[in-house]
């Protein structure tokens, strides 16, 4: 295949002007010119590199309604999820430039040199963070914007010093064509090599796995299914020269419905939860797929709620075709399931759409069988019943590593809540009271990552200001003159506003 089209998500159907694919001959001319512009980005000033980041943004705001038409277009979301998002991703390069300017990321330490020191003396020992090297950016198909071509990834190892080649998804490539432009002008603007950011676009796996084994590339950046993001870590760990893969995979994002709170508000919570559940067509990472909760009469009107609120929804269009035959397939083994009760179905979909649907089984069958807990990317949950405290612990210590868990408690709640806190923290990434996981806040408290299959390595986040450490490694420098010392480890250098460590103390200019 030499070139493709887009598709639009409503109809399935192609739609404007074709696209040239990439073929190994482009990955590595992209990964040669990332490689030589490596040296000369990544010495440039926190300054020069955070108003980067902050011209990208600028950009990405002045291509205008074009962006917007492409991104309903290409991904049947509504407007106000695309505005949403491009602020989110105009917000996070925005964040990221914050971040580099203030050089915390830099991690600076010196411990002075003891020349008197007995028995041995210490020799002077400065520390600092600097970029990996290029990195290879996965785009995602259900964030067209803040997880893709500019999206966290990109905007992280950029902040880094890093270059980036992007492998745009091919459900959005005008999307992304658009918004590659506006990096590549911002490059060109800010004086930068045209390697900092290249762009390579194409349908097929063969692309990517290109993009991962090129020798220049040094860390790779993936947000998408279980599979994908292992076929990739097993080509990156099979190089000559193994490089670290950070992806985000799979996660059913148990919600811990405590007792107290489903006697107060099990109705409400379970309209509430619907909402979440449904919410662009179930596409999130954070969906929650998985309710437990202690039977009772409170749980009785939450399933009562739920369900109401699943009959009457609408199907929603979905990403692409494949990604809607892929839910219809989930939720057609989860039917067929035996011990698992399907207690409603929304309006049914076709090719394009799916439709929600809320199953139920018990805490018994659950643990019985794990199939049940494997992620069906869309509009499906299911309810977990369990007769106490101890079962629902049992089901939560059975789970594989997850984003996100949600307890729904209230003060008479809290003892419970402390009980399990220590199994939560095992198994996911972030816990969350009294809220819905759809929804992940651009911050620097923020993680965005958990334990396998969550993740591929649950010490990261893909989201906040944390992002950034995937993409650095700590080099020492032992007794170098100061004149050989990078700059801001140099004893001048200790006014230019970066935080360091001294001698084991913070020193804050």
């Amino acid at each position: 295949m030499t070139e493709f089209r887009s598709v639009a998500a409503a109809t399935g159907e192609p739609q404007g002007e074709p696209f040239a694919v990439h073929g190994p001959a482009d990955v590595a001319a992209a990964c040669a010119a990332a490689e030589a512009a490596f040296d000369t980005y990544r010495a440039t000033s926190r300054e020069d590199r955070a108003a980067f980041l902050e011209r990208i943004a600028d950009e990405i705001m002045a291509i205008g309604d074009s962006l917007i038409d492409a991104y309903l277009s290409e991904s049947g979301l509504p407007r106000m999820r695309a505005e949403g998002e491009r602020g989110r991703t105009c917000g996070q390069l925005r964040m990221f430039a914050d971040v580099v300017r203030k050089g915390q990321w830099q991690q600076l330490r010196i411990d002075p040199a003891l020349p008197e020191r007995q028995p041995l003396p210490r020799p002077d020992l400065r520390l600092r963070m600097i970029p990996v090297g290029p990195v290879a950016v996965f785009g995602a198909s259900n964030f067209p914007l803040a997880f893709s071509t500019a999206g966290g990834d990109t905007a992280s190892a950029l902040a880094a010093g890093c270059p980036v080649v992007v492998k745009g998804h091919p459900a959005h490539p005008i999307t992304g064509s658009l918004i590659a432009q506006a990096i590549s002008t911002a490059v060109a603007a800010c004086g930068l090599p045209e390697g900092v950011f290249q762009h390579l676009v194409g349908p097929s796996n063969d692309l990517g796995a290109a993009l991962v084994q090129d020798p220049r590339i040094m860390a790779v950046g993936f947000t998408g299914s279980r599979a994908g993001g292992l076929a990739l870590a097993r080509l990156a760990q099979a190089r000559e020269v193994p490089i670290p893969v950070y992806a985000e995979m799979s996660s059913i994002n148990p919600v811990l419905l405590l007792p107290e709170a489903l006697k107060a508000r099990g109705e409400a919570l379970g309209a509430a939860f619907v909402g979440s559940l449904t919410m662009g067509a179930g596409q999130f990472c954070t969906n929650p797929g998985l309710v437990l909760a202690i039977e009772g009469e409170g749980l009785d009107a939450f399933v009562a709620a739920a369900t109401g609120a699943v009959s009457e929804a609408k199907p929603q269009t979905m990403l692409t075709t494949g990604i809607a035959a892929a839910y219809a397939k989930g939720v057609e083994a989860l039917s067929g399931t035996a011990g698992v009760e399907t207690l409603a179905k929304g309006e049914e979909g076709n090719r394009t759409c799916g439709g929600a649907i809320l199953f139920q089984t018990t805490a018994a069958k659950f643990l019985a069988d794990k199939a049940i807990g494997d992620e069906v990317f869309g509009s499906a949950s299911v309810i977990v019943r369990c007769k106490d405290e101890a079962e629902l612990k049992a089901v939560l210590e059975g789970l594989e590593g997850q984003l996100t868990a949600t307890l729904h408690m209230d003060e008479a709640d809290e003892a419970a809540a402390s009980r399990l806190l220590p199994v939560l923290e095992r198994k996911v990434g972030r816990i969350l009271a009294n809220g819905w996981p759809t929804g992940v806040e651009v911050c620097h408290a923020m993680v965005h990552g958990g334990p396998f299959p969550a993740t591929s390595d649950p010490r990261t986040t893909s989201v906040g200001s944390m992002a950034i450490d995937r993409f650095l490694r700590p080099v020492s420098y032992q007794n170098l003159a100061q004149p050989v010392l990078p700059p801001e480890l140099r004893d001048d250098a200790y006014g230019d506003g970066a935080p360091r460590l001294i001698d084991g103390t913070l020193t804050l200019s």
